[in-house]
């Protein structure tokens, strides 16, 4: 096997055709020893009826199907388990990412590279969402002493050793990006255009991608931890100085005090005491969920693929 191409496929049935197609006009160029993972996250659209109908007609194409939705991460988890080829391609299914680069990708990880990444210049996104995006990755940047670039997604070629290291990292909260570079090897980039999205919206709204903000930031760094010890010893400090200054004032300046500055601080601790323990069990139930050693993701159906490489 030559090269697996890996898709996870939620709430874009309409474009599963015109993807098909155009991937296999374009990896023949390449070699004709190729595969097509398409994973279904449980669509609500029923696309895998549409992948059913691509394996029957097209042996090439494997047609997985997740037994519930465990979302994007997930899936290409599971597809990248799945896969066998020397090199591993990730793309969505919503054809913003040409097929067509996947020639370009190639090229460029074949001058040494060992995992190349797409960088989609003046992206098809709303406003609002390129913001919030550019906004989480400033902030995990700050939060795990990285740079992280936004115009990076999952749309990107890798050697089978970055794939199968990358398989190998079992967390149950994923970010693809950012595992693939935390593994470190040779990265390499190549400018694309992003593509208007073929059909539907982006099952990521606003409340999903702030959850999984707070997900990846509450897994992948405990920095969050240190800034709340260092702001308590902060607040302890002045609450120390303000206590010298009302004693001083009380007992030598005869000025009386009032209980407004008391309520004022006892409500004022209340509340930071409450955030920090808020954020301290937000770690504490990332370690339930992991020390429950539960699988990633529950297949239910595989169709053109006899046995898992991982």
């Amino acid at each position: 096997m030559k090269i697996s191409v890996v898709i996870p496929v939620y709430g874009c049935r309409k474009a599963i055709p015109e993807l098909y197609e155009r991937l296999t006009n374009t990896l023949p160029q390449l070699t004709d020893d190729y595969e097509i993972i398409m994973v279904n996250d449980a669509c609500p659209q029923n696309s895998w009826e549409e992948i059913e109908k691509l394996c029957a007609q097209d042996k090439k194409v494997v047609g997985i199907e997740m037994a519930r939705n465990f979302g994007q991460m997930k899936a290409i988890t599971a597809g990248m388990d799945y896969s066998s080829g020397d090199w591993v391609v990730v793309m969505d299914c919503d054809l913003q990412d040409a097929p067509e680069e996947i020639l370009r990708l190639y090229a460029k990880i074949q001058e040494g590279y060992d995992v190349v990444f797409a960088r989609r210049m003046q992206r098809k996104d709303p406003p609002l969402r390129r913001m919030i995006s550019k906004c989480f990755y400033e902030i995990y940047s700050m939060a795990t002493d990285g740079r992280y670039d936004p115009s990076l997604a999952n749309f990107s070629i890798m050697t089978r050793q970055v794939a199968d290291a990358y398989c190998s990292m079992r967390e149950i909260h994923r970010a693809f990006v950012m595992y693939v570079k935390w593994l470190g090897f040779r990265h390499g980039y190549i400018e694309v255009e992003h593509q208007a999205r073929h059909s539907g919206k982006s099952s990521y709204s606003l409340k999903k991608r702030i959850a999984m903000a707070e997900e990846i930031l509450t897994s992948q760094s405990d920095k969050l931890l240190r800034v709340i010890a260092k702001f308590g010893l902060l607040i302890s400090f002045i609450s120390f100085v303000m206590i010298i200054v009302t004693i001083i004032r009380y007992f030598i300046l005869r000025i009386p005090q009032g209980y407004t500055s008391t309520f004022a601080v006892i409500f004022l601790m209340g509340g930071l005491i409450l955030s920090a323990i808020g954020i301290v069990g937000i770690y504490i139930g990332n370690i339930f969920m992991e020390v429950k050693d539960r699988p990633l993701y529950v297949v239910r159906t595989v169709i053109n693929k006899d046995d898992r490489r991982n």
